[in-house]
Order: C-alpha cells, then structure tokens, then sequence
C-alpha cells in the first residue's frame, strides 16, 4: 500500500512479543516458550491483510529487537508499519500465557508492559493529523488501560470532527489491566463509535449492564452494536448497516445469528478475528446476518489453529458458506483445515 492509497482498515493499538508455553500447565512449570507476536489491533490488521483489505497498523515499539520483531511480523502479513514508531527510551511490550482458555479459572497471562513505548501514546505522539488516512479507524478499550495519555487519545480519536472515518471499537475489557481508573470510562468511546464490538460477560463486568437489549441501550448511538453472547452465537443492533444511527433510541433492526460448532484446537484470538471478518464484510457492503457469519468463520479459522494467526478461507469459500440457509448453517461442524478444504466442512 503506497502512502497515497487510502488504507480500507487503519487500525491503532499496543502489540507485544508473546510467548507461547511448549506444553499445558502452570507458568512456573512451564520449561520453555516459543516467540510469537500479540496484539488485538495488530491481529485485526494482519487478519484483514490476509483476506485481501488494504491495512496499516499505526503504534509505538521500542528502539530493541523485540521492537524489530513485531514490526516486521506485522508487516509480513501484507501490512503498512510505517506509522508505526520507534522510542529509544521505553522498551516494547512482552507477556507470557499459558496453554488454557482465558476464561479458565487456570488460565495465567504475566504482562511486562508498564513504562512500554506503546503506553506512551498520546494526542501529542500520535496526532489525527497524522494517521493514515482509511475508510475504518479500529479501535478497543485495551488502550484506555495503557495509561492516561492513552486514554486521552482515544477520546480525541473518537471525537466527532470534519473527515472523521467509521470508527470501529471492540471493547475488549481485560481486568487485569485495569489498577487504576475504573472501567466505566469506555461507555464515552463506545457511544461515539459507529460499530462496537462487545461481550455480554465484558458489559457486566466492566459496566454492570446485563443482557443484550440492556446493552444497546446503554450505547444507543452507535449505528451498529455487535453483542457477542459466547456459545449463543452474537446479537447485533443496528440503524444503517455501519452508519451511525440518526434517530438514536429509534427501532432497531435486531439481527441473531448463531454460533458454529468448532473443533477447537486453541481459544485465543477468536474475538479479533470475529471483529476482521465482520468488517470484511462490512467494507464488501454484506448484509448484516452475512456480516456476522463472516465474522464466525474468521473465528472458526484462528479456533482451528494453535496460534492467534492464521490464513483466513477463500473468499468463495467462506462467502458460500454464509449464504447457507439457517438450516445448514446449523448443522455446519469446522474442524483443523477447514479453511483449505471443502471435504473438512461436516454437516452431520
């Protein structure tokens, strides 16, 4: 992507070298870990690079070879890096997890973080003025957690003003990273953006909102409001497919679709790849339901790997598979390669 394109999806947000156990069990008896790279902006990046969207990835690494690392696996993917910049006094970011589902009571993540080069975002580090230019700013509430100047520019990046892109928000709530500043501060970055991503479990532990209609009530200006519900598939709320609503508070079409049934070989990375899919579609101009599919089947793709990566299905591949009646929708069962071939989608 040259420096002239429009970028389809821009996408801002801290990443960090992972790593990832060479077996399952608690963190101190873990004997080694492979490198890989993690970040839910970044991921959302690389994911829609691979499905064939023009993207850049705009974020701050340190003056290190961790630094290195994330910039050039990034940009691997197909992805522009060269907003992203370098702080020679603040490291890069790095995390260690275990093997286990995050929502596991043994799922164990050690963030080395603090002070990070990423955590040094601010309005004055990261102007409007100088962001690529795209048709969608992807955004999520991890960085309102970095720090106060991170906060603030999140609130000027989803402030309204003239040329404005959709903003598109995941609310990824991580309460491990939240010490200070309570959670309720992503309600106002959430009810300016046009399409919000967010978890029954998140809005009741970040915002003690329950159930999905309390949800879009407590955002209602946003034009779409995607209610992911786990095993129950997601419920989105919206005005004007991708548009912000004009009559705020207004009937709603209200759209349920429902989950697949995944063979999952790892749980991590589902929710960023769900947000790549659905924009995807949402930059193809889809219908809301097909919106939502796509953005299953991304997650179908990263559940079937052991990584947060992975190669997404053709675009024939995956635009067939959305346009099954609700029916054979139901039936479908993903397993590992699926996304290669045909003979691996099940309908049992």
């Amino acid at each position: 992507m040259s420096g002239t394109t429009p970028a389809d999806v821009v996408c801002l947000g801290e990443s960090m070298v992972t790593f990832l156990p060479s077996r399952p069990g608690r963190l101190a008896d873990v004997p080694s870990f492979g490198r890989g790279i993690g970040g839910a902006e970044s991921n959302v990046a690389c994911a829609l690079a691979a499905a064939g969207h023009r993207t850049a990835w705009v974020s701050r690494v340190g003056a290190d070879g961790f630094g290195d690392h994330l910039v050039e696996a990034v940009a691997a993917y197909g992805v522009d890096t060269s907003f992203v910049r370098r702080d020679p006094s603040r490291p890069t970011g790095i995390y260690f997890r275990t093997a286990t589902d995050r929502d596991t009571d043994v799922h164990e993540v050690a963030y080395y973080r603090a002070g990070s080069a990423a955590s040094a975002m601010s309005p004055s580090t990261v102007p409007c003025d100088g962001l690529p230019t795209g048709r969608i700013l992807h955004l999520s509430g991890i960085t309102a957690a970095l720090s106060a100047d991170c906060l603030a520019l999140l609130h000027e990046l989803t402030a309204p003003r003239v040329g404005r892109p959709l903003i598109s928000f995941d609310v990824n709530y991580r309460p491990g990273l939240w010490r200070g500043e309570s959670p309720a501060v992503l309600l106002e970055p959430a009810r300016r953006a046009d399409v919000v991503f967010v978890g029954e479990d998140e809005a009741e532990a970040a915002w003690g909102v329950v159930g999905a209609a309390a949800i879009r009530e407590a955002l209602p200006e946003p034009g779409v409001v995607v209610v992911k519900r786990g095993a129950d598939g997601v419920t989105v709320f919206s005005h004007e497919p991708g548009l912000r609503a004009s009559n705020a508070g207004g009937a709603d079409e209200v759209t349920h679709v429902p989950a697949l049934r995944v063979d999952v070989v790892a749980p991590v990375g589902a929710g960023d790849a769900f947000a790549a899919g659905f924009l995807s579609a949402t930059l193809r101009g889809l219908p809301v339901r097909d919106r939502a599919r796509h953005g299953h089947l991304m997650a179908a793709a990263v559940l079937t790997v052991p990584g947060d990566l992975t190669a997404p299905p053709a675009r024939e591949h995956a635009d067939r598979l959305a346009a099954l009646d609700d029916d054979a929708w139901g039936r479908l069962r993903l397993g590992p390669g699926w996304t290669g071939d045909d003979t691996e989608v099940r309908t049992p």
